[in-house]
């Protein structure tokens, strides 16, 4: 339902969308009667002083005009002008006052936590820009709002699940259903680190996400950065019966970058890449310079991914069907990326499989 909202003179002007005019309260209603009395008073004023000013200048042009007419002719003249800058402020006051008001009315629904106040673009150009800079306003805070709500449900949902499987085994132990030996609290250590891994990652992503992610930047090749990539996942690649096979194109320049951030990414799309290839598959790493860019790609020979997965994967916490990761790899490798002024993109292979992408500026 929408909600009307009263010109300068009192008078019901034009609804405001998306509020319900049984919210109002007393206090608005007072603040929005407070408003209006003091814009009418700066009109009246302005209206006053212009009067002025026009009855002097009529004065003045109807001189001559009264020595030949016998001063008939000032008073009409006066009032003539007189009724136009009264009509003037009238129009005003209805182009400035309402749109106005609409503004202060959706400021303070904002105020009170109702981030889907929206005003209408009219009334003069500036009106309307300032219109339309609330609304991008309102949206960007209902946005981020909504984002962190979502945020919050995850990281819980996320951290429930070590934590409970650290617990029953903890309880198992303690009541005699697990043996207390060394298989088991070793079961319980590798908890403790998907825990703390899954809480750096969070931590990552937070100095990320607000621009505060300290980089230590020196001469890097990066090359030699994904090769050490490379072989951090050389295990996990024999035990899936996966090959691993690096290119690294001759003469890369060196780069301005945080070593060990550039070896996270790369160490996150070589093992992404390792888990989706099927057995007997490769692993593809080519760095090479393109166009002003470092290009790091890698490539499996696995499904690929849906398409309408495609544009998803580097959202946080998002998981494919066949994923049991924490969702914050790709999201954390992105933001790292961005932080060196560089990019990371995905694509499926027309061949089959995925490569994903990632760019560093030569320079940058």
């Amino acid at each position: 339902m929408r909600r009307p909202v009263s010109g300068w003179c009192g008078r019901q002007t034009r609804w405001v969308e998306g509020q319900d005019r049984d919210t109002r309260t007393d206090g608005a209603r007072w603040r929005r009667q407070q408003f209006r009395f003091w814009y009418f008073l700066v009109l009246m004023w302005l209206a006053y002083a212009v009067a002025q000013a026009v009855a002097a200048l009529s004065r003045w042009i109807a001189g001559p005009l009264a020595v030949t007419h016998g001063g008939t002719l000032q008073v009409p003249i006066i009032l003539l002008i007189l009724a136009c800058v009264i009509l003037a402020v009238g129009v005003l006051a209805r182009n400035v006052g309402s749109p106005l008001g609409d503004v202060v009315t959706a400021s303070e629904r904002v105020a009170a936590g109702d981030l889907s106040a929206r005003v209408r673009e009219q009334g003069a150009p500036w009106m309307r820009s300032v219109a339309r800079a609330f609304n991008s306003m309102t949206s960007s805070l209902d946005v981020q709002h909504r984002q962190r709500r979502e945020l919050m449900a995850d990281v819980a949902h996320e951290l429930r699940t070590p934590l409970a499987a650290m617990q029953g085994r903890l309880e198992g132990m303690l009541d005699g259903v697990y043996a207390t030996d060394r298989a088991h609290v070793s079961q319980v250590l590798d908890d403790t680190r998907m825990l703390a891994r899954l809480v750096e990652d969070l931590r990552t992503l937070a100095h990320a996400d607000s621009g505060t992610l300290a980089l230590q930047r020196e001469p890097t090749d990066v090359g030699v950065v994904a090769t050490e990539a490379a072989s951090l996942s050389r295990a996990a690649a024999d035990a899936r019966g996966v090959r691993m096979a690096t290119t690294v194109a001759s003469g890369l320049p060196l780069l301005d970058v945080d070593p060990l951030r550039v070896r996270e990414v790369m160490a996150n799309l070589v093992g992404n890449a390792v888990r989706h290839s099927p057995p007997g598959g490769v692993v593809t790493i080519d760095v090479k310079t393109n166009d002003g860019l470092v290009v790091a790609s890698v490539s499996d020979e696995g499904p690929g991914i849906a398409g309408e997965e495609l544009p998803r994967i580097f959202d946080r916490f998002y998981k494919g069907a066949d994923s049991n990761g924490s969702g914050l790899g790709l999201t954390i490798a992105r933001n790292l990326a961005e932080a060196h002024g560089g990019t990371v993109s995905a694509s499926n292979r027309p061949e089959g499989g995925t490569t994903l992408t990632f760019t560093l500026p030569v320079g940058g």
